[in-house]
């Protein structure tokens, strides 16, 4: 590049597209992040201490019985080590990576912060009363209506409807309608307490139909009027301590209050649940404890920050190490793509006659062969792996290579230059490697980012249908594939797409910021 001046202008007209130039950086951290993936989300510690050596487990294998004597020879579990106090002494340490979990590794639901948390739903009991009002507004009787009135539900009789609650207008004229035994329908209206404006409740009168004498009596039915919210969640802990000190219906509980919910927190981490009733601000809650049971998959907590999957292994380090894989499945398969598709069609170009068309046909033989079916048989006979999905892929996707090394080999091999080259006696392998195949690489060039883009689109599809990579192997399309089965966990559906959508558009910019710097006729807009 720095003595081909057409590769220099090329280069700065690639510099100049921003977009794309920002692209090769972040995908190229990216994938660089992929290849660290074990510095980052590990479940073996990157330095250990201990007794005055030096450890690095996330390298090298150490015994357990390195660590405990008389321990076995398999690989200890580091976290336990040092939830023992191990290296908690002695100068002893232990340094995990910013991720401490493995993506093959199944979490103990026990680990998890909302393990030992209580939940404690309340929730408003609606209070519902009706009375028995004569003509003047006196209550002939009462059920349950205590509460409305400020008394006894036996005390009710003999009150006035009026002296406590304000009746709108539609209300009167609906209760004259029945005492004078004409039709009227259903009612449903607001009415506020002459004692305390503030308080509204819900008063209803059922539909009326004409008797043959007047009803000495209406029944006026009473309901709470609920404000939102209805219903209010406190978090405690496993000792009744409340870790949601700034929930609004906490706020407004007295100290006796506090204490009952904390009592019955503490009931519920033994019971696994526990209710009881208790009234606040004269309205009366029901008040459930429950410990929520921890199942796979498991929302977004501390800790893991992505979610946790249907195996209970944290969905950040399996989108890391899916981004290692995907990375260098593509850029493998592409190599191999352009090396034997250039091959191929180097030969074809450059020869052309008999060698052109009798390798044109068995190519479109090879190219009708069912690819899937192919993977498919290839996998029952010798397992699916890395490897082999590599090798179906490669003796496939070639062969648009070809197409395009053809045709430019076809194209160069009449040039002046080429007829030069061969009419002074250069062997063909050297006019092909030095003459022809550096001026037909431009259209290959620009290809091979969007040939890395569908790469990388093909593993994850296959890995969602199951044709992929062997389990556990980490990948998106095996999340995708999850995501399939719970449809309500959001984070399978989200992160995965996400990433698999950032990683797609930075190959697309990539591609077309190359595409732009090997055109030799850049166009210009005309407004």
């Amino acid at each position: 590049m720095s003595s081909d001046p057409v590769m220099r202008k090329r280069w700065r007209r690639f510099r100049a597209n921003r977009r794309a130039w920002w692209s090769l950086w972040l995908l190229a951290a990216l994938y660089g992040m992929g290849l660290a993936a074990e510095l980052i989300c590990n479940d073996r510690p990157l330095y250990v201490r201990y007794n005055g050596r030096s450890f690095f487990p996330v390298f090298k294998f150490y015994p357990e019985h390195t660590f405990v004597p008389g321990g076995t020879a398999n690989r200890p579990d580091y976290r336990e080590l040092q939830q023992r106090g191990l290296f908690s002494q002695n100068g002893n340490c232990i340094i995990f990576p910013p991720v401490p979990y493995s993506p093959y590794e199944s979490l103990a639901p026990d680990s998890l912060p909302s393990a030992n948390q209580i939940v404690l739903t309340l929730k408003i009991v609606p209070q519902v009363g009706s009375v028995d009002v004569f003509p003047d507004g006196t209550i002939a009787r009462g059920v349950a209506a205590g509460q409305f009135f400020a008394t006894a539900d036996h005390a009710v009789s003999g009150l006035c409807l009026t002296n406590y609650w304000i009746l709108p207008p539609a209300f009167r004229t609906a209760l004259d309608q029945r005492f004078s035994n004409a039709a009227a329908p259903s009612l449903y209206v607001e009415s506020r307490s002459r004692a305390e404006p503030s308080r509204t409740v819900t008063i209803s009168l059922s539909r009326f139909t004409p008797r043959p004498n007047p009803p000495p009596t209406a029944r006026i039915i009473f309901r709470s009027s609920l404000e939102k919210p209805r219903h209010h969640r406190l978090v405690f802990d496993s000792e009744g301590r409340i870790q949601t000190p700034r929930a609004e219906i906490w706020k407004i509980l007295t100290a006796d209050q506090r204490m009952q919910l904390g009592n019955l927190a503490r009931q519920a981490a033994q019971t696994g649940s526990a209710e009881t009733q208790l009234v606040i601000a004269r309205q009366p809650y029901h008040a459930l404890a429950e410990k929520p049971a921890i199942r796979w998959p498991h929302p977004p907590v501390r800790g893991h920050w992505l979610g946790i999957d249907s195996a209970g292994r944290d969905v950040f380090a399996r989108i890391l190490y899916g981004l290692r894989t995907s990375l260098t499945f593509g850029l493998l398969l592409v190599i191999a793509s352009l090396v034997i598709g250039s091959l191929i069609g180097a030969l074809q170009g450059y020869y052309a006659g008999m060698v052109d068309i009798t390798a044109q046909r068995l190519i479109e033989i090879w190219s009708a062969l069912p690819f899937l079916y192919v993977m498919i048989l290839l996998g029952s006979i010798f397992g699916p792996s890395f490897a082999l999905l590599l090798l179906c892929y490669g003796i496939f996707n070639w062969i648009t290579i070809s197409y395009y090394m053809r045709a430019e080999f076809l194209r160069l091999r009449h040039m002046p230059f080429v007829e030069a080259a061969i009419c002074m006696g250069v062997p063909p392998r050297r006019v092909i490697r030095r003459h022809i195949l550096p001026n037909a690489l431009t259209p290959i060039i620009t290809l091979s980012p969007f040939a890395l883009v569908g790469a990388i689109e093909s593993l994850a599809a296959l890995d969602y249908l199951g044709f992929g990579l062997p389990p556990p192997a980490p990948s998106w399309g095996e999340l995708l594939q999850q995501a399939q089965q719970f449809r309500w966990a959001w984070w399978l559906i989200l992160y995965p797409s996400l990433a698999l959508f950032v990683v797609i558009l930075l190959g697309v910019f990539l591609g077309e910021g190359i595409r732009d710097a090997f055109d030799p006729k850049p166009f210009s807009k005309i407004e």
